[in-house]
């Protein structure tokens, strides 16, 4: 749940029960409970999980009906909770991470989720096996073409408004808009009937940390029971569903969710965060002399933030006589005058955000105006998925590699991918999972709506769904 989110939100008098009192079960009863459904998740033939707010409280992300949540808090008037990290540096929990081990090994065939912190999507789950029933912060959508843009930084807008970015497809250029739901926004169909299938064909449905309250939304689960299917319901806080299920856990989701991991002998990978840079150097010819600009900048273009990096350090080792610049505000951007004839070595050390688990990344740049380069384009997913699994040998963040060169008679364009994030999860600890600082220097005729359980609210609708474009034209593949 993002903060952003909740302080976007049109104002809604009744928002449903808040500030339940949190149930622990007896360590003994949990693990029995641990051992109970392990051997249900190890049986499944069609598991769908369906996530909540609570997945992501071990992020730093608060959630609603807590007794710290949102809601909770804003009915006794003391606003919006702190989180502690930036929205957009918050990382998966330990939850989040074993999914994507499930998945992989065949055991997890789908999630429906009602987050918007797009924390399933940054943690390598596959776009096609989720279903986002309210949007997600972090994604835009173009209204013609339907492709979808997931950004590193939280877009301006929730209500399916228009975003200040256009769909980058040369054949369309429409201005895109946000995902998230406002409360009176019809859920997303597509997004909906996916769920509602999976629902049915699940052998086994498990909710995570979430109060079910939702319409239609917490009716999903219920779905698989009409087919002979079970509920599993973890949560600290009772649901209208508890009646319902076959096994309820009250319990932190990650300790419940290590301890199944543990029983089926499956690790839960460490989750390691590559961001992206766009570098760019322009130049004009002024007698015997060069004028050239350089920028670095999102590869979302020059509106976007650069969320991940605090400023620039650009010095030239070789040149004694160019004297080096701290860039501090964004887009970054240093203009110089040089000699035509004089090559340079450029090193541009990158600062980071709080957050990221390295302090800084450097990227060293020859630039020759006499001499043209090679433009080139390299597979991304296996650039990306290589420099992960170095990153992940070596336990080492700040690590960078080139994805693509463009060069244009006076113009250069380069894009790095950078790791700014290993975290590592123990299974035998419930705590929060924190980063390691290296040291490293158009709609339906009957939409459905989304409700409060018993009362007269509603939240939520995301757009359809035909493609998944992460960057540009490149197709993210998880």
């Amino acid at each position: 749940m993002s903060l952003g989110y909740a302080e976007k939100l049109s104002f809604r008098e009744d928002v449903g029960t808040v500030g339940m009192p949190e149930i622990f079960d007896p360590p003994e009863l949990v693990q029995n409970k641990i051992e109970e459904l392990a051997v249900m998740v190890q049986k499944s033939k069609h598991l769908v999980v369906f996530t909540g707010a609570g997945i992501s409280t071990s992020s730093g992300i608060p959630d609603f009906r807590g007794p710290k949540g949102v809601w909770t808090l804003q009915r006794a008037g003391k606003g919006v909770p702190n989180a502690s990290l930036p929205f957009h540096r918050a990382v998966p929990s330990l939850t989040h991470m074993a999914l994507v081990e499930l998945e992989r090994a065949g055991l997890l065939k789908f999630i429906i989720s009602q987050n918007v912190d797009s924390l399933h999507l940054r943690s390598g789950f596959p776009r096609e096996k989720l279903s986002e029933l309210h949007g997600n912060s972090f994604k835009e959508i173009c209204p013609c073409c339907k492709i979808e843009y997931l950004r590193d930084f939280e877009i301006e807008t929730i209500g399916l408004k228009d975003t200040p970015r256009r769909c980058s497809d040369k054949n369309c250029g429409a201005r895109l808009k946000d995902t998230v739901l406002d409360w009176e926004d019809a859920l997303p169909p597509e997004e909906m009937n996916s769920a509602k299938e999976h629902c049915r064909s699940a052998d086994l449905v498990l909710c995570l940390g979430t109060s079910l309250q939702i319409t239609p939304a917490c009716n999903m689960p219920l779905m698989s029971i009409k087919n002979g299917g079970r509920v599993a319901i973890v949560n600290l806080q009772a649901t209208p569903k508890d009646k319902k299920a076959s096994l309820v856990i009250h319990g932190l989701v990650d300790k419940v969710i290590a301890g199944v991991m543990s029983k089926l002998n499956l690790r839960i990978p460490p989750y390691i965060r590559t961001d992206l840079v766009q570098l760019t150097l322009r130049h004009s010819l002024k007698k015997k002399c060069v004028r050239w600009t350089l920028r670095v900048t999102s590869i979302h273009g020059l509106r976007a933030p650069l969320p991940f990096i605090q400023s620039i350090e650009v010095s030239f080792p070789e040149r004694p006589d160019m004297k080096p610049v701290v860039l501090k505000e964004q887009p970054f951007s240093l203009q110089r005058e040089t000699s035509m004839n004089r090559s340079f070595f450029m090193l541009l050390k990158l600062n980071f955000s709080d957050g990221c688990s390295c302090l800084s990344s450097s990227i060293g740049w020859p630039v020759d105006f006499q001499k043209q380069k090679d433009s080139f384009v390299r597979d991304r997913t296996l650039v990306i998925r290589e420099l992960q699994c170095a990153a992940e040998h070596e336990s080492c963040a700040g690590q960078q590699e080139i994805l693509e060169r463009e060069c244009l008679p006076r113009a250069e364009t380069a894009i790095h991918a950078i790791v700014t994030n290993i975290v590592s999860y123990d299974m035998g600890d419930d705590k929060v999972p924190l980063p390691r600082d290296s040291g490293m220097n158009c709609g339906s005729s009957n939409p459905a709506k989304r409700n409060m359980e018993g009362t007269g609210c509603y939240p939520a609708s995301a757009p359809k769904k035909l493609k998944y474009f992460f960057l540009k034209d490149e197709k993210l593949n998880c």
